[in-house]
């Protein structure tokens, strides 16, 4: 379980960052990556999970699919709530814990959690839970952080050193933990290969070249399930 105050000073702060120029580049490399494999469309009944303020939310939202952010934190999701407003884009919200999503089996067609389960110590029982809550057919994603980055390595360092760091108890996870969790065949993939001092231009270079390379060292973890339309549970 996440505390609820962890996040709650952050829904400024994370929204501005995402509007420095290295925050906007290494957003789009993201949610290309997540696009990829959700493919999010119009009518689609959609969860985000750990949606924070809605980074990625809004996205989603444009493709004309129904999404309901759930988090943990209410700052983030009025957050969330006020950006979708602007925007006139309908959007449900819900103050909730992701390790006990609190709807029935089989509601979503798709779920999806970005940047959350690092917060969790227990991700095989939280995407459990995510799983359990998606439709048959269904595509459950989950983006996180790589431990085997150089980049996230040095966040994990510096957090130590820092005791207001929300990154000081998370846990980074590899490309094979992630892939472990789930008890059959996924989607691996990662994004963000540059580091955050790199010049804009070079880290567009780098990130090219570590996708051509299909490099499991990105910032940005992402798998991708699709549930069983037979075996509705994981064990």
């Amino acid at each position: 379980m996440v505390k609820k105050n962890l996040f709650d000073s952050w829904p400024e702060k994370y929204s501005q960052w995402f509007e420095t120029p290295m925050g906007r580049l290494i957003k789009k490399y993201e949610k290309e990556l997540i696009f990829e494999f959700l493919k999010p469309k119009a009518g689609e009944v959609i969860l985000d999970a750990g949606c924070g303020s809605g980074i990625f939310t809004l996205d989603i939202l444009a493709t004309g699919a129904m999404v309901l952010g759930l988090d943990i934190s209410l700052p983030m999701l009025f957050k969330a709530r006020r950006k979708a407003k602007m925007e006139k884009y309908p959007f449900q919200l819900i103050q909730a814990d992701m390790t006990h999503i609190p709807f029935a089996d089989c509601v979503f067609d798709k779920v999806v959690s970005i940047t959350a389960i690092e917060f969790i110590q227990d991700a095989k029982t939280t995407i459990k839970e995510l799983f359990r809550v998606a439709k048959p057919g269904g595509c459950i994603l989950v983006a996180t952080l790589n431990s085997l980055s150089p980049w996230n390595k040095q966040r994990k360092t510096a957090a130590q050193k820092n005791t207001s760091s929300i990154f000081k108890n998370a846990v980074f996870r590899s490309p094979d933990e992630l892939r472990f969790s789930v008890p059959y065949d996924g989607m691996i993939k990662t994004a963000i290969h540059f580091n955050m001092d790199d010049d804009p231009e070079q880290a567009r270079q780098i990130e090219l070249e570590g996708r051509i390379k299909d490099l499991d060292t990105g910032t940005f973890l992402v798998g991708c399930w699709i549930k069983d339309p037979i075996c509705t549970k994981i064990s």
